[in-house]
């Protein structure tokens, strides 16, 4: 099973970037995907969240408002769109694979590698 997430970058603060996380070997529409972020030195945390269907999102409070998740199905593919970025964005964000919605790393069977945003000020 690979998830591939690319579309990270330097960007300056205000910014947008859109990443993708393209999966092979397990078909996205069964499960929820999730979005994760490690800075340096600190612990990864919940992004944002994708349900099976699309209909369900879920946000941490730091993002809501300016990222959104969304998949197709179709291109087996799934998209965090990040606008209004913030110096405290830069992290290395994970795309995650689970049975259902969740917020909580421990509930995902499946990880991407990374990508890594950087957002100056």
């Amino acid at each position: 099973v690979q998830l591939q997430a690319s579309g990270g970058g330097l960007v300056q603060a205000g910014e947008s970037l859109r990443l993708s996380c393209a999966a092979s070997q397990i078909t996205v529409a069964r499960y929820g995907m999730g979005w994760f972020r490690q800075a340096p030195g600190k612990e990864r945390e919940f992004v944002g969240v994708v349900g099976l269907s699309g209909g369900y999102t879920s946000y941490a409070d730091s993002v809501k408002g300016r990222f959104t998740a969304s998949r197709d199905n179709a291109r087996n593919t799934v998209y965090l769109q990040m606008n209004s970025l913030k110096p405290e964005d830069t992290a290395t964000y994970y795309c995650a694979a689970g049975p259902r919605a969740s917020t909580s790393s421990s509930d995902c069977d499946y990880w991407g590698q990374g990508t890594q945003v950087t957002v100056s000020s």
